[in-house]
């Protein structure tokens, strides 16, 4: 727009929509009915903070390999690019890849989007991985559909980052295409009914659960005599001695107390209800958190798998796939891809595990190194060989009976 519009009054701007939280904590937006919750006093609830430490700690400690296609359609892990130490060992210098990406992991989880500013070589290959604060980086869509990161420092100054310079996580898409939302907005009553009941609990606790009421007399008393049982009131329910909690009322004097108890208004049981809507929201199961009011020893252990199937699987898959977009290149990616390896989460007890690698032996598809590799055993000569059983063979390879000296049918 010209000088001369915006001097005449000429100029028209669109007006700016944006679904930005942290515009709201800007303005000051609390909670409420539909109103702003703070991502980090809900994250900070006992059952929130449980549930981001049990699903960023285990992603962060499952191993994130590089790995190469083979030509006979396997796989081989290619330890000797530099993208493999990013990931499986040192993120960048003051920062290891677990702690990399336990913090990616916590602030998709938390704030929706998590960014990470890409350090790359000479030979067009990932050598470092710089986590940012979400708070910090502001995104924008480009005329050409391609995205531009603005990231702010702590001393002020904002630094411009091309898409194929930052690994950008999202939760899940917004409507723009270009953020993600955060869980804790999206469940935003849930999160402002549970910091309600904490405070709640703790304005409790802080009173040590004194009694509210009204003394009540049968006749009318003066004004110095009713200053006087209130003073005499207060000081013994105020006291610290061993017999404070006896209260002696004689002349006809009634106690009408004006508290609920937690247990009338059903307190403990609505916390309950809220610290399993919030295992919910992020699909972790209840005896995972520590919501043990339900639990036995065979539904705990089914749980601990859901957590791998329904709420660690997705969320690795989400990261799998954004790193494979932004820290290969086109070429690169035609050989080379990231995977978690979620098997080791899955393999049950030593029971358990050896029954299936003796299922897996006879019946000729494992070799004894492969077994011995998963166990963390060194190699043995001639433990690459698989069984072949007897009685399997290829239906066109049957041979004689040498007993009938005919073919078997």
């Amino acid at each position: 727009m010209k000088l001369i519009d915006r001097i005449l009054g000429r100029e028209k701007r669109a007006p700016i929509q944006s679904n930005d939280p942290y515009l709201a904590e800007w303005f000051g937006l609390t909670g409420g009915l539909g109103g702003y919750v703070d991502p980090v006093r809900a994250s900070g609830i006992a059952t929130a903070h449980a549930c981001i430490s049990i699903v960023s700690q285990n992603l962060a400690a499952t191993p994130l390999n590089l790995y190469r296609r083979t030509d006979n359609g396997g796989r081989e892990r290619e330890t000797d690019h530099p993208l493999y130490g990013v990931l499986h060992d040192v993120a960048n210098p003051t920062m290891t890849a677990y702690e990399a990406r336990e913090a990616l992991v916590a602030s998709v989880m938390i704030a929706g989007n998590a960014f990470a500013r890409l350090e790359w070589n000479g030979r067009g290959q990932v050598s470092a991985l710089y986590p940012l604060d979400p708070g910090q980086v502001a995104v924008e869509r480009l005329e050409s559909g391609r995205l531009r990161y603005r990231v702010s420092s702590d001393r002020g100054g904002v630094r411009v980052y091309l898409q194929e310079e930052i690994l950008h996580l999202r939760y899940r898409l917004a409507r723009d295409g270009v953020m993600g939302l955060s869980p804790i907005q999206i469940a935003r009553e849930t999160f402002s009914l549970a910091l309600t009941q904490q405070e709640t609990a703790a304005k409790q606790a802080s009173k040590s659960f004194l009694p509210e009421g009204a003394l009540i007399f049968p006749n009318v008393i003066g004004k110095d005599q009713r200053q006087s049982v209130l003073d005499r009131m207060e000081a013994k329910v105020n006291s610290d001695l061993s017999t404070r909690g006896i209260l002696v009322l004689d002349g006809g004097t009634d106690w009408k107390s004006f508290s609920f108890s937690s247990k009338d208004a059903e307190f403990l049981e609505s916390r309950k209800l809220t610290n399993l809507d919030i295992c919910r929201i992020w699909g972790v199961p209840p005896t995972v958190a520590g919501i043990t009011d339900n639990a036995t020893y065979s539904n705990s252990d089914q749980e601990s798998r859901a957590l791998v199937v329904r709420c660690l699987a997705p969320m690795a898959r989400r990261i799998e796939q954004a790193m494979n977009a932004s820290l290969l290149t086109v070429q690169s990616g035609k050989t080379l891809f990231i995977e978690h390896d979620l098997a080791g989460l899955l393999r049950g007890d030593l029971k358990a595990r050896y029954d299936a690698y003796s299922v897996g032996r006879n019946g000729g598809w494992l070799s004894v190194n492969e077994i011995r590799g998963w166990e963390n055993m060194p190699m043995i000569n001639g433990g690459n060989e698989y069984l072949s059983p007897l009685n399997m063979t290829e239906a066109g390879n049957r041979q004689a009976d040498p007993l009938n000296n005919e073919e078997d049918p």
